[in-house]
């Protein structure tokens, strides 16, 4: 059975006040949360919960309902650009002869951009999925560090080997080529 109307806006009436004092800081078993109707600090909490599920559920609401709409409008746009980019137009030359066919470009890239803007609207992309992994491919190894083994790695980042010189700053690297003394 519903709540009568006054009821109800008792109920929103009381939770509003439970947010904005929750978003103060002002802690569930607080007397000014208590003293909104809560039998406890365990009530003031769960009905805490009901309110922010409440207000989700009514964003996943109106959420659908734009993406419906933004649906909608995008049919109707692919619908309009649908055959130009699928249907072969003549190309004339310059007497005005039919020399060949061709599809549109620009509405291919126009039903392209449409269906890349639907599959972001309705999450038809899958995600990208990253591994990190350590040598080898094998699992990272977590372990715990010291600040000073910290910095050293942070120093040493990029540089694998902190002992090896960087070749080709003072280093000749023979290219092949027999005559480098020429001016070509």
């Amino acid at each position: 059975m519903t709540a009568s109307r006054a009821k109800q806006a008792d109920t929103a009436d009381r939770r509003t006040k439970l947010i904005k004092l929750r978003l103060a800081g002002v802690p569930f078993g607080d007397q000014r949360i208590l003293d909104l109707g809560y039998e406890s600090r365990g009530h003031a909490s769960k009905d805490f919960v009901r309110a922010l599920k409440q207000h989700r559920d009514e964003e996943a609401a109106e959420v659908a309902i734009y993406r419906q709409q933004e649906n909608e409008r995008l049919d109707v746009l692919l619908e309009a650009t649908w055959s130009q980019a699928t249907t072969p137009s003549p190309i004339f030359n310059k007497d005005r002869e039919i020399v060949g066919e061709e599809i549109d470009m620009r509405a291919v890239d126009t039903v392209l951009r449409l269906m890349d803007r639907r599959a972001k609207l309705n999450g038809l992309d899958m995600p990208v999925k990253a591994e990190v992994s350590g040598p080898g491919g094998g699992p990272v190894a977590l372990t715990r560090v010291k600040m000073d083994e910290l910095r050293n790695l942070i120093n040493t980042a990029g540089d694998p080997d902190p002992d090896d010189e960087d070749p080709g700053e003072d280093e000749d690297v023979d290219d092949g080529d027999a005559d480098d003394d020429s001016d070509d």
